[in-house]
């Protein structure tokens, strides 16, 4: 709650933040602090200043009257001692002089009830006991909230303040409904050893007393200026056209936040100025209902039913349609208004369909990296990521267990090693599939093993007597694939060349086998 230049150090124990000696005249360092305006006026009753002065407990948290009645001329930020419960206790004067006046009666506070009066000025000792009583209060409340919890007492104690003597302590609550805490004042009495006292607060007045920091990013109202609270509702909310989003509209304490009421009252008297009744208006294309009124432009916005379109028009417009309506004419064109939209210093004629007056965050920098990631992943979908284009024995790899499975039968066998020789050539590409990537890479290693085995039980087969047609279909492919200048066809259409029936056995009429 205070201004952060109070505590960055202090010389000769005064804070060298201000030049007041700890009274900032900022307001920063106490809460519900007031600015006396009427402090340099002159003093009345011939010269006697007034005799009863404000003081503050706490922070500006609690605040009461005390009558003056030392010798001593009090001034605002002077600590002093006054009458407490059994004792005294000690606070820092808020206010004097003739504001007081005004204050008193704001309270209803008549000048002759019975006032608590001024003891004296703080002292040193008064001042130590003072502090001595505020380091007690923070294990104060931790223990008192554990002893209400082991009651099973539906209340919620939001402070716990003690007297300066230490011979009161008062604990604040807030609780939905009423608690019934008799066991718990004696308690309370048995455990901290002094009298005890309860007042229940509202939720507002708790988050005063908590403090905080706001949506507009300002010192709570609350807790820094408000001191009554009046009822707020959803009607204010309505008249100044803001959505009903009870996640904008509560504050830090779950209610209504009270800054809907402060401009409350100049949309109540912009709103006189729109005629009354024209919730509809009939026209030749249908009945038009009322959405909104925009006391910042003086329109009002209809729309058809079953038609998201909205339609601004003027006040003298509406009042125009009003008075053919009653005579049973239904004009034509309602005249819309349009809106124009600036745009980094152009001027554009838009024809807006609605305008949100409360206002959307749109955030421009994570679509856009969405749409460069988008580009990016097409880029590298039209190109191919690296790395997934193998090597020409990959892809054979996949192909193997097929030919392997027709050729035992058909004498095709002995054909694989040239045949995937005449591949080499050209490689071919792979869809983008890590589990062929996984499949091709060891097979890959193992093609020339395979091969030269191919090789060798081609040629004991000839040795032995066999087939020799099977020699010389490899004769063409092995000039093919050493020549590696015409084009390879594609697999389906060698396919279909191909016949299905082994070949028949025929004489040697080319000469000698070149595998021999």
């Amino acid at each position: 709650m205070g201004c952060g230049s109070c505590g960055t150090g202090s010389a000769n124990g005064k804070p060298s933040g201000c030049q007041s000696n700890g009274g900032c005249s900022t307001g920063g360092c106490n809460r519900l602090n007031v600015f006396n305006w009427l402090s340099d006026l002159p003093f009345s009753d011939i010269g006697k200043p007034f005799p009863i002065i404000e003081v503050s407990f706490n922070n500006g948290s609690r605040k009461d009257f005390y009558r003056n009645n030392t010798s001593h001329i009090l001034e605002k930020g002077s600590w002093v001692a006054v009458e407490g419960a059994g004792g005294f206790d000690v606070g820092q004067i808020s206010l004097t002089g003739e504001l007081v006046k005004l204050q008193m009666k704001k309270y209803g506070v008549s000048e002759s009830a019975e006032i608590k009066r001024v003891l004296r000025p703080a002292g040193d000792r008064d001042i130590e006991l003072h502090q001595n009583a505020k380091r007690r209060e923070r294990d104060t409340l931790v223990r008192s909230r554990a002893i209400a919890k082991e009651l099973n007492l539906e209340m919620k104690i939001a402070e716990a303040e003690y007297q300066a003597d230490g011979k009161k302590v008062s604990f604040f609550y807030t609780a939905d409904s009423r608690v019934d805490f008799r066991e718990l004042i004696k308690v309370y009495a048995a455990e901290f050893r002094a009298k005890v006292e309860m007042r229940q607060i509202g939720a507002r007045q708790e988050s005063g007393k908590v403090g905080g920091i706001g949506s507009c990013g300002r010192e709570l109202c609350c807790s820094s200026w408000l001191s009554d609270f009046k009822t707020v509702n959803t009607t204010a909310a309505r008249y100044q056209n803001l959505s009903i989003n009870q996640t904008k509209l509560s504050g830090q304490c779950g209610r209504l936040k009270c800054c809907l009421n402060y401009e409350l009252d100049t949309y109540m008297d912009a709103l006189h100025s729109f005629p009354e009744g024209a919730e509809q208006i009939e026209m030749a294309a249908g009945r038009a209902f009322l959405q909104k009124k925009d006391i910042f432009r003086n329109l009002m916005w209809y729309s058809f039913a079953g038609s998201s379109k909205q339609y601004p028009l003027t006040i003298e417009r509406v009042q125009e349609i009003l008075a053919l309506n009653a005579e049973g004419q239904k004009p034509e064109d309602m005249e819309a208004v349009e809106i124009q939209v600036r745009h980094k210093g152009s001027e554009k004629t838009v024809d807006m369909g609605f305008v949100n007056d409360v206002g959307q965050l749109t955030l421009s920098s994570l679509s856009k990296s969405a749409k460069k990631k988008q580009q990016a992943k097409q880029r590298q979908q039209q190109q191919g990521k690296p790395g997934q284009q193998t090597k020409p024995g990959a892809a054979q790899g996949q192909g193997k267990p097929q030919q392997q499975k027709q050729g035992p039968g058909q004498g095709q066998k002995p054909a694989q090693g040239p045949r995937q020789q005449q591949g080499d050539n050209k490689p071919r590409e792979q869809k983008p599939n890590n589990k062929g990537q996984q499949q091709g890479q060891p097979q890959q290693n193992k093609q020339p093993q395979q091969n030269r085995g191919q090789q060798k039980q081609a040629q004991q087969q000839q040795k032995q007597g066999g087939q020799p047609g099977a020699g010389r279909e490899q004769q063409p492919r092995q000039q093919q694939a050493s020549e590696g200048a015409q084009p390879r066809e594609p697999r389906q259409q060698q396919q279909k060349k191909r016949p299905n029936k082994p070949p028949q056995e025929k004489k040697d009429q080319d000469g000698p086998n070149p595998a021999q």
